[in-house]
């Protein structure tokens, strides 16, 4: 087992490599339309599901806020975070053009203070874990700042089993030439454990889409 404080030196060692790659790359990402409408859709409709109007809601690794500014109106307090100053950067310019009001986005990751204390109603995070050092980990940190009875929604490459493995040796080329960030092979299951680990409790799975699998998963803090 890695001792905590090496562990954290990793987890930022990482960090400050993966947000050069996403700050070039944002303006593209910005410009690139969802690659599948009707599974967003379906992601954004179940999301919704699990938000209230006087929530507090905090997104991880937010991107240019696209999802944040669709998700925030149904909503009290919304922050969105990224740990690219260019996706943020982005994302302030469309939320201001949007007119939204209730949104704050903000550059960090968990456990940085510029994303706020908490208690949330619910932590969001898609398309991301599966590009984290240590997904249990953060999946530990959205725990701890979720009230009791809140939520824990995300959605996430599993890559890890079947024919999908064949693009390990694809991704890590582009990785050596700066065109891919670092990706965490993840299976359903696997996944589906480390936020079970977590302390959650599981209400909904799904995947949208189903190939390449993109699992979408709420888990739920016990209530007190």
């Amino acid at each position: 087992m890695i001792a905590p404080t090496r562990q954290a030196s990793i987890v930022t060692a990482m960090t400050n490599q993966t947000a050069p790659f996403w700050d070039r790359a944002a303006r593209s990402y910005a410009a690139r339309p969802v690659s599948n409408p009707e599974a967003y859709a379906i992601t954004l409709e179940r999301t919704q599901a699990y938000l209230h109007a006087d929530d507090k809601v905090l997104e991880l690794g937010a991107g240019t806020s696209s999802t944040a500014i669709t998700l925030a109106p149904h909503v009290a307090e919304y922050t969105a975070s990224d740990i690219s100053s260019e996706m943020v950067r982005i994302g302030r310019e469309k939320a201001e053009a949007a007119g939204v009001a209730n949104l704050s986005i903000v550059t960090g990751e968990l456990g940085d203070a510029a994303l706020g204390q908490g208690p949330f109603d619910a932590v969001l995070a898609f398309n991301l874990l599966h590009l984290c050092p240590d997904p249990g980990a953060e999946a530990v940190k959205a725990h701890a700042i979720l009230k009791p009875g809140g939520y824990f929604i995300t959605k996430s490459a599993c890559l890890g089993t079947g024919l999908f493995r064949a693009l390990w040796p694809l991704i890590a080329a582009m990785r050596l030439v700066g065109k891919a960030p670092p990706v965490r092979f993840l299976s359903r299951a696997g996944l589906e454990r480390m936020i079970r680990e977590a302390g959650f409790e599981i209400v909904e799975t799904g995947d949208y889409p189903t190939r390449p699998p993109s699992r979408f998963i709420v888990a739920r803090k016990a209530p007190s």
